[in-house]
């Protein structure tokens, strides 16, 4: 099925150079060529060349966001960039559906559901890499690391060069159809939580799935879905349970809850169902070692090898984003090293938001990607 869409964009150099200009080459231009290396050893293999070390002050971070961040109007004025217009026609000949058009003209009730947003958020973020490219291709040459937070991770992906563009939407359509059927199997939602400090968010969740079992509910379901920034929580599960922390707030020590426009609760075991075609649909394309660090929501780690990409995929559709602990991954750094310039390339600036509040320090060379371009920019 994947190879009947026909799309390879840059099939003669799959990977290396994607279509969304993952074509980096991570220094390749410029390989380190020492004046003298010494003979290899007798029955031994040849030393490899080592890449050269990057100044930390000229390497770049691209962050890609989730779902919840997309917008009506999102891809205006993407189209004048290279390679943009062609994905968006790819992205047609696999969903089924004119995705450039919703996102530009909407209706905003149909691109806000889960089917519609995520592989939304998927391409345009992508596109927003193309403009990153053609305004500053020395960010994307000199990448060092890359992360998604929950669908964005397919993005920094494709980004890294660990998985092809059309394959990876393909995926992402599949994820998107799953969560959106699992999501309908029960009333449920997500909640964005700040709290003071004194705020048990663990105790706050068991309190709620006791109310929802007076309720007669089975096997409730509420728990930490997202770790933002300090103090800075979503939380998901059975709405009832969602209610429930609403209007105990003050009581639980939350000084503001917000429902999220989500249509179930991602990233908790609700969301059990959707990780076998998840999983299958990995099974079926090519994914292979990230030729950059990129970071996994499950543990905030970096991935290892493809083995790895597709376990951690599979496991992150019912397991928290770790997102605070990815960037204290990212950022983590000897005192008075320098900070890399950090990209958000997609829609909205919420990834900007909480790194503003978990590093100020590499907040300060921040910059968003918008894909929305208006007449005057």
């Amino acid at each position: 099925m994947l190879a009947s869409v026909g799309v390879r964009l840059s099939a003669a150099s799959r990977g290396k150079v994607s279509l969304v200009s993952v074509s980096r080459r991570l220094c390749s231009k410029h390989p380190e060529t020492p004046a003298s290396l010494p003979d290899p050893l007798p029955d031994s293999e040849p030393p490899k060349q080592r890449r050269p070390k990057k100044d930390p002050a000229e390497c770049s971070v691209l962050l890609f966001p989730g779902q919840g961040s997309q917008f009506v109007g999102m891809g205006r004025g993407l189209l004048q960039y290279p390679n943009v217009k062609e994905m968006f026609t790819v992205a047609q000949k696999i969903l089924g559906y004119d995705l450039l058009s919703l996102c530009l003209q909407g209706p905003e009730e149909e691109l806000q559901r889960t089917v519609h947003c995520q592989p939304a958020v998927f391409v345009t973020s992508l596109a927003a890499v193309e403009r990153l490219n053609h305004e500053n291709p020395k960010a994307i040459e000199m990448c060092v690391a890359a992360a998604g937070f929950s669908v964005g991770e397919f993005a920094a992906l494709v980004f890294s060069g660990a998985m092809n563009f059309a394959e990876a939407l393909y995926v992402v359509k599949v994820r998107a159809e799953a969560m959106q059927r699992a999501s309908e199997l029960v009333p449920s939602g997500m909640l964005s939580v700040v709290g003071r400090p004194q705020a048990q968010y663990k105790h706050a969740c068991l309190q709620a799935k006791e109310h929802c079992m007076s309720l007669g509910i089975e096997e409730p379901v509420c728990s930490v879905a997202n770790y933002l920034f300090p103090d800075g929580r979503v939380i998901a599960g059975h709405q009832q349970a969602l209610d429930f922390l609403q209007q105990n707030s003050r009581r639980l020590q939350f000084m503001r809850t917000k429902p999220l426009l989500v249509s179930g609760a991602f990233h908790t075991k609700l969301m059990e169902s959707a990780t076998e075609p998840l999983r299958e649909v990995l099974r079926q394309v090519e994914v292979r070692r990230p030729d950059i660090n990129v970071y996994s929501n499950v543990d905030g780690k970096r991935y290892m090898n493809e083995k790895h990409v597709r376990r951690q995929l599979v496991t992150q559709l019912v397991s928290p984003v770790k997102w605070e602990q990815t960037l204290h991954e990212i950022y983590e750094r000897m005192h008075g090293k320098k900070f890399p310039y950090t990209y958000e390339v997609g829609p909205g600036n919420q990834l900007g938001a909480t790194l503003q509040r978990c590093n100020m320090k590499a907040f300060k060379t921040y910059e968003h990607v918008d894909v929305a371009i208006h007449e005057e920019d």
